[in-house]
């Protein structure tokens, strides 16, 4: 068969990797791709926001199942307009995809689904929002309510920076309409973990546990990113915990989303804080979580094709899944300046050492060919992810390979997995 994947990310990179080892699978479509999935299968270059030309390219290239990566196209709607050209595609409707394109509304839907989530109001007009921050004497979180590329929220610890993410939010701009309204939130303690479930009707399969790092810098310190580093399995979810968020979280927004006419199909994504009153939403998305997404890839020994279609095709209960007890690492390797600005077009070297190391893959994220050199083209570049016997043994393989690739200005969190190692004492 012929897959598409539509994105250019470490998140596409690893979903074309564990597509292509597939036996049912002839050939993938990478589109528009980046130099990591060049090596795997068919670059081209037709943007995700064009759902008419991704359309028209599957039909012609008789792509027999396209999966969708990033939200924005999700949030637009090309999973409908596909459906309606009786293509096969993997991922949620457009009204379904709300749950992540709309923070407001995925605010209001917990809400109603009495799923435990920080306490937050919305907001649509600047002078509200500010004078409310301003009589908050304790931490908030203030989240653009659009699709901001991953950058919208301000962890602020003082109400007072709370009051400039606002300014930039929705005075300044910075994210443009994403900005129009704001969810201001009380500040949750705790661990986060990503959860990541296969969604089909009333239908839940919960994938392996995963921890994400989303602050830039060591210690969990500085402005969020879109994610810093990941390790799976996250022995902090417990069989107890992610019972609890089966029966609390999922099962009653699944069920929300079913009522408010907007079934759920595809891969949801739940970032949870791991408070002293138990676990609590952060926030949902519509597709798969990067960089969470390769090190989950690297341990899955199922056929992903199969779990895929059996979304598709409405037999998800029917699927059988099996995980290598292999703990993953993934260590993101970014440009200095990022979550800022940054240049692109550095040099990439070592890749080809990484290369031959034992079980270790490095997914690429902003990354490029020009006359057969990789460079860098994105904040985030790779992903060096390994496995290993336990976290710490799958961690210093992880930094091993990253240490011997080498880009100007590489940046990287040296801590990604501490928590999950036991300490001495």
């Amino acid at each position: 068969m012929r897959v598409m994947v539509i994105g250019s990310g470490g998140r596409e990179h690893a979903l074309t990797y564990a597509v292509a080892k597939s036996p049912r699978v002839d050939e993938v479509l990478c589109v528009p791709g980046n130099a990591g999935t060049a090596s795997i299968g068919q670059n081209i270059e037709v943007k995700a926001a064009d759902p008419d030309g991704l359309a028209v390219l599957a039909r012609q290239r008789g792509v027999d199942l396209t999966i969708v990566g990033p939200e924005a196209p999700l949030c637009a709607g090309i999973v409908d307009r596909f459906e309606a050209e009786g293509l096969r595609v993997f991922g949620p409707s457009k009204a379904a995809a709300r749950i992540e394109g709309d923070k407001a509304y995925a605010k209001r839907l917990m809400k109603l689904a009495h799923v435990p989530t920080a306490e937050g109001r919305v907001f649509e007009r600047y002078k509200n929002a500010r004078d409310y921050v301003a009589t908050r004497d304790t931490g908030v979180v203030v989240k653009a309510a659009g699709l901001a590329a991953g950058k919208g929220v301000s962890v602020c610890e003082d109400p007072a920076d709370g009051l400039l993410a606002l300014e930039r939010i929705m005075v300044d701009r910075v994210f443009g309409d994403a900005g129009d309204t704001v969810v201001v939130e009380e500040l949750l303690k705790g661990q986060e973990l990503s959860v990541f479930a296969l969604v089909e009707g009333c239908t839940i399969y919960v994938l392996e546990t995963v921890q994400d790092h989303k602050p830039i810098g060591d210690g969990d310190t500085g402005p969020n990113t879109g994610g810093m580093g990941a390790y799976s399995p996250a022995p902090i979810a417990t069989p107890d915990m992610m019972a609890v968020v089966e029966r609390d979280i999922l099962v009653p927004i699944v069920d929300a989303m079913r009522n408010d006419d907007a079934p759920y199909h595809g891969l949801l994504y739940v970032g949870l804080m791991l408070t002293a009153a138990g676990p609590k939403v952060l926030e949902f998305n519509c597709r798969f979580g990067d960089p969470e997404t390769q090190p989950i890839l690297m341990r899955l020994q199922s056929d992903l094709i199969d779990l895929l279609e059996a979304v598709v095709d409405g037999r998800l209960a029917d699927a059988e899944v099996h995980w290598s007890p292999r703990p993953a690492v993934c260590v993101v390797m970014a440009s200095e300046g990022y979550p800022g600005k940054y240049e692109s077009g550095k040099v990439i070297e070592g890749l080809d050492h990484v290369a031959a190391m034992k079980d270790v893959y490095v997914f690429h994220a902003g990354t490029r060919r020009i006359e057969n050199v990789t460079v860098t083209s994105g904040g985030r570049v790779l992903g060096v992810t390994a496995l290993g016997d336990d976290i710490a043994d799958a961690k210093r393989r992880a930094y091993e390979a990253v240490e011997a690739i080498h880009f100007q200005n590489a940046y990287y969190r040296r801590d990604i997995a501490d928590k999950a190692i036991p300490t001495d004492g």
